[in-house]
């Protein structure tokens, strides 16, 4: 039997991350290969590139690819995922916080045979929080402290006439729940999005926001309690070059699409 044909990954949007992941594939990822990338200035994208690949409206990436990584601004989600998930193909979704404003996505996946994956990005242990949720869990809390820069800015922030740039210690900006904090911080808590995604869902998982002007990563701590274990996780991200992001959410979206064509998937 021969090898089955190259995974066909469009990127959609060519910030930090998607730029990372578009590199990746470049280097060599065995089983993937870079078929289209699209981005707002799509002269300026093509002028990025390390070689002449399409580039073109988010509509028009379906065509060319079987899956599509999105790194764009959430309000793209829709346009970005509808064409793949009709056509039965993947969407790795990185604005986790659009998708509860897009739950009809995941219904059209449903529908026609798609597939939406959420990957790790900035957090740790998904695996074990999707493994207690096969049984009961009583409660996920989880506490984010980010450095000012990568907060200010945030809807939240802004409707509530909340000012952190002159902050000299931590200070508490949010507590409530995921789906709350996907409206007001829509590009930083895609992490707590995707924790309550694998856990027990964006209304019951508990969640605070810290500005910290004392740290320089993303920090999260975890708490989780359920019938087959209890357990606890803290990361600290270091940022990319935009402060929301962690530079470890780019090589989670690498690792994803690495599994996707390997002989050896470690993880569930």
């Amino acid at each position: 039997m021969g090898s089955k044909p190259p995974l066909r990954v469009a990127v959609a949007g060519l910030g930090a991350v998607g730029m990372a992941v578009v590199a990746a594939l470049e280097a060599g990822l065995p089983g993937c290969e870079l078929a289209a990338v699209s981005a707002r200035d799509m002269e300026a994208a093509r002028a990025r590139l390390p070689r002449p690949v399409p580039v073109l409206p988010v509509e028009e990436l379906e065509p060319l690819a079987d899956i599509v990584v999105e790194a764009a601004p959430a309000a793209l989600l829709p346009a970005i995922a509808e064409p793949f998930l009709r056509a039965g193909k993947g969407v790795v979704v990185l604005s986790a916080g659009a998708l509860l404003r897009n739950e009809g996505l995941i219904d059209l996946a449903r529908a026609h045979g798609g597939q939406i994956t959420v990957p790790t990005g900035a957090l740790l242990g998904l695996d074990a929080v999707s493994a207690a949720a096969e049984g009961v869990i009583h409660s996920v809390r989880m506490v984010t402290r980010k450095p000012v820069r990568g907060l200010v800015g945030a809807p939240y922030l802004v409707e509530n006439r909340i000012a952190i740039e002159d902050i000299k210690e931590p200070l508490r900006i949010f507590k409530g729940t995921p789906r709350e904090a996907a409206v007001g911080f829509p590009a930083n808590l895609n992490v707590a999005v995707a924790l309550s995604l694998a856990g027990i869902g964006p209304d019951r998982t508990e969640l605070e926001i810290w500005a910290d002007p004392t740290v320089n990563r993303n920090m999260h701590h975890i708490e989780v309690d359920a019938d087959s274990a209890s357990f606890s996780m803290a990361i600290e991200n270091i940022p990319s070059e935009n402060p929301k992001t962690g530079r470890i959410t780019a090589l989670s979206v690498v690792a994803c699409l690495r599994k996707m064509g390997a002989p050896l998937r470690v993880g569930t």
